[in-house]
């Protein structure tokens, strides 16, 4: 099976005659018409000067906002994260981690977007400004990306998810919601957010926790929550090991005849509008934290927290084993964890004009290859390869992911050296042999090298010389020089 993926602003239903899903042709016709006079719905903050979008009325019913959050945790996914924030890491060829959760907002009819950013944030701010500042969100829709600032008030930068939103509710409070749902921006997986929100707003709670339903081997980090067959919230910890902070006191607890269950936290919160700016701003105005700090806060002051239990697929991205096997599962057509192609809830990204992707004699099998790419007598087979990527004469890919690259390049003229001063151009060279390996953008590599790990290292740190290996999987950094002849 050979998978070529095109650089398409969003996926097209054919039962539209190329419209985009969810929009009718009376809707088409109007956003094409004011177009031109709508002002764009994007902008990127960071000073503590107002830069609100343009707008003369508000929607005539409060919805819910949501606020995502592009930094993951760098050491998990590094090197990948070495110059870019976790949620700006390509995927399955054509998207960034973002555009999953991002996808789900506007699946799920939720169109205003916070995106805070901070750490390493300029590839993620430049990616959701170009992506989403014109798809088509509505009158009021917006996605706004708010960057880390500091100003008279707030001198150092964000300490933690809970004061970023602390800082910035300033901006998010000109819209009249009713509800914020917090998203941390890395996690891949699809979620009708909408079934949230019903179960919060029936249960009349002040936090909604989503938590994972199936138990993992891995601590995803966000604590643990103890509900009863209501759903309600009994205990919550951080750690399994931990001491719980209980919802109810002691006494209630040991007449409880519920039966109760402990699931894993996603980080996903639904908070009333209410609620938040009282916990951020009057109990805990410190607190830098919600996991460890604001949600246990919340309980210990008798609030109402209801638990919402997710039963499908959700990857965290905890390592780069994870992130490497998530792109191997994309190439599988039969058992797809999570489905790239999923017409009924599309996956949106930014949209490219790229030339469609040239194959000269190669053998391709159980791959997905990204646009504008550029195959020559190569044999590929289990890999992802992403845009622009140019592969040479004789070079032997298998179960990897190639992530591409930013530029076409004039080989004469742009050009690395390796140590023996001969150029070495974007791209896998001639002859050269790659296998379970992760080559981030704009490497090159020379011709004759073996990335094959042919010692078995499970862990190995070689920066100085362009890749690192962790869990067994070579990683290639991005922009690394790997010379003619270079084994690994």
């Amino acid at each position: 099976m050979v998978i070529l993926q095109l650089s398409l602003p969003t996926p097209v239903n054919p039962q539209t005659n190329g419209a985009i899903t969810g929009l009718t042709s009376t809707c088409q016709k109007r956003l094409s018409k004011f177009h031109s006079t709508l002002p764009p719905r994007l902008l990127i903050t960071n000073s503590h000067e107002s830069q609100y979008p343009f707008s003369l009325f508000h929607p005539a019913n409060e919805g819910v906002a949501a606020i995502v959050f592009g930094d993951g945790s760098e050491s998990r996914l590094y090197p990948l994260t070495k110059r870019r924030s976790a949620g700006a890491i390509p995927i399955a060829a054509n998207y960034r981690l973002v555009d999953a959760v991002v996808s789900n907002c506007i699946n799920s009819n939720i169109n205003k977007i916070y995106a805070l950013t901070q750490c390493n944030s300029a590839s993620l701010n430049s990616h959701l400004s170009k992506a989403y500042s014109g798809l088509g969100l509505g009158k009021e829709g917006l996605v706004e990306v708010i960057a880390a600032y500091q100003s008279t008030e707030y001198e150092g930068w964000f300490q933690g998810a809970a004061d970023a939103v602390r800082r910035c509710l300033w901006v998010m409070e000109e819209y009249p919601v009713s509800e914020f749902l917090i998203l941390p921006g890395h996690h891949l997986y699809k979620m009708d957010y909408q079934k949230i929100i019903e179960a919060h707003r029936n249960s009349k709670a002040d936090i909604t926790i989503a938590a994972l339903g199936a138990s993992r081997d891995q601590d995803p980090g966000f604590g643990f929550l103890t509900v009863n067959s209501e759903n309600q919230v009994l205990e919550f910890r951080l750690k399994s090991e931990s001491k719980p902070i209980s919802f109810v006191s002691e006494e209630t607890s040991r007449k409880c005849n519920d039966i109760a269950n402990c699931y894993s936290s996603m980080g996903i919160y639904l908070i009333n509008k209410d609620t938040i700016v009282k916990l951020l701003r009057e109990h805990f105005p410190k607190a830098n934290d919600f996991a460890s700090e604001v949600i246990p806060g919340a309980i210990s002051i008798g609030m109402k927290v209801q638990g919402f239990i997710f039963n499908e697929y959700w990857e965290d991205m905890r390592s780069i084993e994870a992130f490497y096997q998530t792109n191997m599962e994309s190439t599988k057509k039969a058992n797809m964890a999570f489905n790239f192609f999923d017409i009924e809830s599309p996956m949106y990204t930014l949209p490219r004009c790229l030339p469609s992707t040239l194959i000269t004699d190669a053998v391709i099998t159980d791959s997905v290859i990204g646009g504008g790419c550029i195959l020559n007598r190569c044999k590929i087979k289990g890999t992802v390869v992403g845009m622009r990527a140019k592969i040479r004469e004789g070079a032997v890919i298998e179960d990897s992911v190639i992530m591409g690259s930013d530029v076409y390049q004039m080989e004469d003229i742009q050009c690395g050296m390796n140590k023996n001063g001969i150029d070495i151009p974007i791209g896998i060279g001639e002859d050269t042999q790659i296998r379970k390996a992760i080559v981030d953008k704009n490497a090159r590599i020379g011709r004759n090298v073996l990335i094959i790990n042919k010692d078995n290292v499970q862990e190995g740190n070689n920066e100085a010389n362009g890749f690192i290996i962790s869990g067994g999987i070579v990683v290639v950094l991005r922009s690394a020089v790997v010379p003619d002849g270079t084994i690994v």
